[in-house]
């Protein structure tokens, strides 16, 4: 069965890996709605993108971490594109800081975030899934939230629960014929690492086999897969994209 004519909400895809999930998609024909935090000019230069693949496109400014906002947003897309088909929660911010020095605003705004926005735009789809009884969630996570990184212990732990978040929903919504899976990126080229100092991008780059970061685009077609008839038989699972570097 093809993707064209599916309804996709991606979360945070004005830029970096979400935006490459919404381009990749969108060239399989499916219609994307998205939301954004600040970045309007980067929204509206997307949507504009994805409206020139042939498809239906719509960017929403919504602030993940409010239910209300966040589920008037799917009820918005449920209206305009007609259906409701795949979920792809990708929003997700950093605030890293050596765990003694950590304030509790940057520990709550990254869980509230990540595995809160997660939950968010879950809750807010998950009743239009089960009733129709098909559809399918991809949840963006991190490798930090395998193997854990230092001065990252917000991050990983918003990264992990999300993890946990996967499995257990996947065996709650199974039966509805609902898939719920992972992605977990190591370090992908995005705005996150721009500003990364050559020294310390080198030695990062020492630690990952294939000698390379990876690109969004290659995250991308990891979600496609997923979200595609040959990922049928596929749920509960996250799939790590680092280049080998959770290897050890």
């Amino acid at each position: 069965m093809s993707l064209k004519g599916k309804t996709v909400v991606v979360s945070g895809a004005a830029r970096g890996i979400g935006r490459a999930i919404a381009l990749e998609l969108a060239r399989q024909g499916t219609n994307i709605s998205f939301n954004y935090s600040k970045s309007q000019s980067q929204a509206q230069e997307l949507e504009k993108e994805l409206k020139g693949l042939g498809v239906k496109a719509q960017g929403f400014q919504v602030d993940i971490k409010d239910y209300a906002a966040v589920k008037g947003w799917v009820d918005k897309t449920k209206e305009l594109f007609g259906s409701l088909d795949i979920v792809v929660n990708n929003a997700g911010i950093i605030r890293d800081r050596a765990f003694a020095l950590m304030e509790i605003a940057d520990w709550q705004d990254v869980i509230d975030t990540n595995l809160g926005g997660t939950m968010n735009l879950t809750r807010a789809a998950i009743v239009t899934l089960v009733k129709q009884k098909s559809g399918n969630i991809v949840n963006i996570t991190s490798v930090t939230g395998v193997i854990g990184m230092p001065r990252q212990t917000n991050y990983a732990a918003s990264k992990a629960g999300i993890i946990g978040f996967t499995k257990a929903l996947a065996k709650e919504v199974a039966a509805y014929n609902i898939r719920v899976n992972a992605v977990a990126p190591g370090f992908i080229e995005t705005d996150m690492l721009k500003d990364l100092k050559e020294v310390y991008r080198n030695q990062i780059i020492e630690h990952i086999p294939l000698g390379r970061m990876g690109k969004s685009e290659e995250v991308a077609l990891v979600v496609k897969f997923l979200v595609s008839d040959a990922a049928n038989y596929i749920t509960g699972q996250t799939v790590i994209i680092d280049g080998g570097m959770s290897l050890g």
